[in-house]
C-alpha cells in the first residue's frame, strides 16, 4: 500500500514539473518574441489647418422651380413649348379645348340678358305701381276731408281707404320684386364673370421668367384642373437655373454641427476631379422622415446654395440650356463646420484607442446596479511615439480632425514622431516599448503583400 502511494505521489511530482516547464518554457517564447522589431512607418507631428467637415450626398434642384397645374380639365389641343426652351413672363404655355368653356360663357350671358330684361319689366311695374298709389294718395288725401265734413257716407270713405292700401301694397311688392330682379343680374354677372375668367383660362401662360425644366404632357392628353382638394395635373415645371441648389441629408448625429452661411464644397458626379464652391442657406428644424421604423436612420435635409462664379467657365449661353447642371444631378458636399490654423496635428491613423487599466481607473470602477448590469468599460485615446527603436505609449487629447489629419490638444509636441501604420499594429498589436523598425510605405505595403 505504501509503495503504491509512493509511485502515485511520483507521478503527480513529475506532472506538476512537466506543467511547469512548459510554462517556463511559453513564457520564453513569448518574452523572446517580444524581443523582435516590427516594422512601421512613422511621422512627425506639425502644425497646419485643420478644416472639420460634414459629408452628405443629395441632389441638385433649382433654387426656384414654379410647377404649372391648370385651373380647369380639359384636353389639351395645343403646346407651345418644349423641355429646355427659355420662356418669359406672359408667355403662352399651353391650350386646353376651350369649346365647353365657350358653350358655358354663352349660356351665363344670355341668363345674364334675361335677367336684365325681367330686372327692365320689373321696374316698369314699379313706376306703373308707384303713380297709382300717387293717385290713390291724393284721392285718399281729398276725400278724407269731405268724410269729415260728412259730405261722403262712410261705405264711399271706406272704398277709399281700401283703394288706397291696395295701391301702396302693390307699390310695396313691385319695389321687393324689383330687388329680386336686381339680385338675379348681379348674380348672373358673377356667373358670367367666373365663366369669362375659366374661359381665359383655357390658355396657360407663364407666371415668371425661367426655362421648361420638365414637361410632363402631350397634346391630345386630359388634365385635371386644381381644386380645393386636388393640386391637378401638373403639366410642367418652369426653374431658373441660373441660381442652383444642393439639397442634401444630414444625419441626426451631425445636424448640430451645420450652421448657416457654412462653406461647402461640392463634387458633382457629371463633372469628376472638379469642386465647386457653395454655403449653406436652410436648415430644416423636424427629420424627413417621422413615423418611420425605429431602426431608420433620421435625417434633417439642408440646402446648399452653389456659388455661380465657381462653375463661371462651363456656362455655355449657346446651349439650349446654358447651366452645366441639371435638376436631379447627384452630387456629395463636404459642409466645413469648423477651422483650426496652426494646430499641432498627426495623420487619424496614428490615434487607437485601449481600455483603460490604470489602477486610478481599477480603483474608480463603477459598481454594479441593482440588476446586475456590468460596468460600463471606459477607453482613452493613444499614440505611440518612437523612441530610439521603441514605441512609447502616450495618452493624448484630440480637437477636431479633416479626412487626413487630427488635431492635438495635448499630450505631445511639435516634432514627436508617432506611427501611423500598419493598422493592425497601431490598433490591436503594438504594446508599449516594443522593439519597432521603420520604413517607407511602400517597404510595409511590399512586406504586408508577400
Amino acid at each position: 500500500m505504501k509503495t503504491a502511494k509512493k509511485k502515485n505521489n511520483l507521478k503527480w511530482y513529475i506532472g506538476a514539473a512537466l506543467l511547469v516547464v512548459v510554462l517556463v518554457v511559453v513564457l520564453v517564447v513569448v518574452k523572446n518574441s517580444r524581443k523582435y522589431e516590427v516594422q512601421v512607418t512613422a511621422e512627425k507631428a506639425a502644425t497646419r489647418t485643420i478644416i472639420e467637415t460634414v459629408v452628405a450626398n443629395g441632389k441638385i434642384e433649382p433654387a426656384l422651380e414654379v410647377k404649372i397645374s391648370p385651373y380647369i380639365s380639359g384636353e389639351v389641343v395645343e403646346l407651345f413649348v418644349r423641355e429646355g426652351n427659355y420662356v418669359y413672363k406672359g408667355d403662352k404655355l399651353a391650350k386646353i379645348d376651350p369649346t365647353l368653356y365657350v358653350s358655358n360663357y354663352e349660356q351665363v350671358e344670355a341668363s345674364l340678358n334675361s335677367a336684365k330684361a325681367n330686372m327692365a319689366n320689373t321696374k316698369a311695374r314699379v313706376a306703373q305701381a308707384d303713380a297709382q298709389f300717387v293717385k290713390a294718395k291724393v284721392d285718399y288725401e281729398r276725400n278724407k276731408k269731405l268724410w269729415e265734413q260728412q259730405v261722403i257716407s262712410d261705405s264711399d270713405w271706406e272704398a277709399i281707404q281700401a283703394t288706397f292700401k291696395v295701391n301702396e301694397a302693390e307699390l310695396t311688392a313691385a319695389r321687393e320684386s324689383l330687388k329680386g330682379t336686381e339680385y338675379q343680374v348681379k348674380n348672373a354677372e358673377a356667373a358670367l364673370r367666373e365663366s369669362r375668367e375659366n374661359l381665359n383660362r383655357t390658355a396657360i401662360f407663364a407666371p415668371n421668367d425661367g426655362t421648361v425644366s420638365r414637361l410632363n404632357i402631350e397634346v391630345g392628353e386630359r388634365v385635371t384642373g386644381a381644386s380645393q382638394f386636388s393640386a391637378g395635373t401638373e403639366i410642367m415645371s418652369i426653374a431658373n437655373l441660373n441660381a442652383m441648389e444642393v439639397k442634401v441629408e444630414v444625419s441626426e448625429n451631425d445636424i448640430p454641427r451645420v450652421k448657416l452661411n457654412d462653406t461647402c464644397l461640392i463634387e458633382v458626379d457629371a463633372y469628376l476631379n472638379r469642386k465647386f464652391k457653395g454655403y449653406v442657406t436652410e436648415i430644416a428644424t423636424s427629420a424627413n422622415n417621422i413615423g418611420v421604423s425605429a431602426d431608420q436612420v433620421t435625417n434633417f435635409e439642408v440646402k446648399v446654395m452653389m456659388l455661380k462664379a465657381s462653375y463661371a467657365d462651363l456656362i455655355n449661353d449657346e446651349n439650349k440650356i446654358s447651366s452645366p447642371f441639371r435638376p436631379g444631378m447627384s452630387a456629395t458636399v463636404d459642409i466645413q463646420t469648423k477651422s483650426v490654423n496652426n494646430a499641432l496635428s498627426i495623420p487619424i491613423q496614428a490615434v487607437t484607442t485601449r481600455e483603460d487599466t490604470s489602477s486610478m481607473r481599477t480603483s474608480a470602477k463603477a459598481k454594479k446596479d441593482t440588476k446586475g448590469a456590468a460596468e460600463k468599460e471606459v477607453y482613452i485615446e493613444y499614440v505611440f511615439v518612437v523612441e530610439g527603436n521603441k514605441a512609447r505609449l502616450h495618452k493624448v487629447e484630440t480637437g477636431i480632425q479633416d479626412n487626413t489629419y487630427i488635431q492635438i490638444l495635448s499630450g505631445l509636441s511639435e516634432g514627436d514622431e508617432v506611427v501611423t501604420g500598419p493598422y493592425r499594429a497601431v490598433s490591436k498589436s503594438l504594446k508599449n516599448d516594443d522593439t519597432i523598425e521603420k520604413v517607407d510605405e511602400e517597404k510595409l505595403f511590399e512586406q504586408t503583400k508577400k
